[in-house]
């Protein structure tokens, strides 16, 4: 048996893309893009997107349901590791203080890092207790819709 192993990720990075898009997020794929983004007045938060099923297949649905919520970000955006390399590389030049991280979740501030939720505090968790970290940041750092 054979198998084509990038027709077989390519599926997998088409599912991923679709499930973070489907739950309000816009995707940054250029430095220009994410640029122009973090520079926004208001609350961002980033997800930086990844295929890993250990900890991806947690994150994104924690991204989707973190923002049903009373307090949440004014942006929603996503960058995708391993894929969207560059804009990747330029958002997480805005992440100082934390070693590259994927899946994770940075929430910005007038285009300031406040605070992250790194692939550690991810992986091996259930999506509501990252839901709840999420939150809690929302909590701090976002206006009530």
């Amino acid at each position: 048996m054979s198998m084509d192993f990038n027709l077989f990720m390519n599926d997998v990075v088409q599912q991923a893309r679709k499930e973070i898009v489907a739950a309000g997020y816009t995707e940054l794929k250029t430095p220009e893009d994410v640029n122009e983004t973090f520079n926004k007045k208001g609350t961002t938060l980033v997800m930086v997107n990844s295929v890993c099923g250990c900890a991806g297949g947690i994150a994104r649905p924690a991204a989707a349901h973190a923002v049903h919520y009373d307090k949440r970000p004014d942006q929603l955006v996503t960058v995708f590791a391993g894929q969207d390399k560059d804009a990747t590389a330029s958002a997480r030049e805005m992440f100082t203080g934390y070693p590259p991280s994927s899946p994770s979740f940075a929430l910005l501030k007038d285009g300031q890092l406040m605070t992250m939720v790194e692939r550690h505090e991810i992986e091996g968790h259930d999506p509501m207790s990252v839901v709840a970290k999420l939150q809690a940041a929302f909590d701090e750092y976002c206006e009530e819709v």
